[in-house]
């Protein structure tokens, strides 16, 4: 329990940091407009700022992308002079308005139509040679 509690402490702190009111409607937002999986309810959100639950981890990667901080701080908390030291994760980029305009477009369309774009975003991926991720 101890864990949750911490883990909702720190993406509270986190998320002030970032300039956002660590609320659940602005956590809810804000982390639908850049996750590409089933979007996260409210009540979700709110079980994460209460320190109910966890995220899982393609969330938490979510998060810590979204807050600028990394995931394991994020979860974890400091890290501890005894770990082993890593360099920062390279997975930090910004998002274009365009990358961000078709990722709204892509949200407001209808589940099937997502599948079919996914299919098709796939398919031109293999044709031009890019591998998947």
């Amino acid at each position: 329990m101890e864990e949750k509690r911490l883990f909702a402490e720190r993406l509270k702190q986190a998320m002030r940091e970032a300039g956002y009111d660590p609320r659940p409607s602005v956590l809810e937002r804000e982390f639908n407009l850049r996750f590409w999986g089933k979007p996260i309810t409210f009540q979700g959100v709110r079980r994460w700022l209460r320190g109910e639950s966890l995220p899982s981890q393609d969330k938490l990667t979510v998060l810590a992308q979204w807050l600028k901080v990394e995931p394991q701080q994020l979860r974890y908390g400091a890290a501890d002079d005894q770990g082993v030291g890593e360099p920062p994760a390279a997975w930090r980029t910004e998002m274009s308005d365009e990358e961000r305009e078709l990722l709204d477009t892509y949200r407001a369309l209808p589940e099937q139509q997502r599948d079919t774009l996914r299919e098709v975003a796939a398919a031109l991926a293999v044709a031009s040679g890019v591998k998947p991720r």
